[in-house]
């Protein structure tokens, strides 16, 4: 009783994927090209200019933006300090202890304790 109605489902679930396979097949894909976006390389806003300005900028920005890190709260230099050597102990920045001197002493001049 029940093989005719399977039968009768199998053929229309057949015939079903047929007629889809060949509407797809018929359908023309259309591909829209994706618009082209100019970024403003160049125009970010930076750190202020002074000395430490560019090790600052090469160690820093390759995680985080000149915003990001002139809108930390101002900070004692020994605070600092321990900022710059959490980022390269914890977090593995490649900042050599010359440089973690100098990007502490603008830190300190630029965003220290008023």
């Amino acid at each position: 009783m029940l093989r005719p109605i399977r039968t009768a489902v199998l053929a229309c679930l057949t015939s079903l994927a047929v007629a889809t396979s060949a509407a797809l097949a018929a359908a023309p894909l259309e591909l829209h090209p994706t618009p082209e976006v100019e970024l403003p390389f160049g125009d970010a806003p930076g750190f202020p200019a002074g000395p430490g300005s560019d090790v600052i900028a090469s160690n820093c920005t390759a995680c985080h933006s000149a915003d990001h890190t002139l809108n930390q709260p101002s900070l004692s230099r020994e605070e600092w300090h321990t900022v710059v050597d959490k980022m390269i102990t914890a977090y593995k920045a490649p900042i050599t202890p010359e440089d973690a001197k100098v990007i502490v002493d603008y830190l300190a001049r630029v965003k220290g304790e008023p």
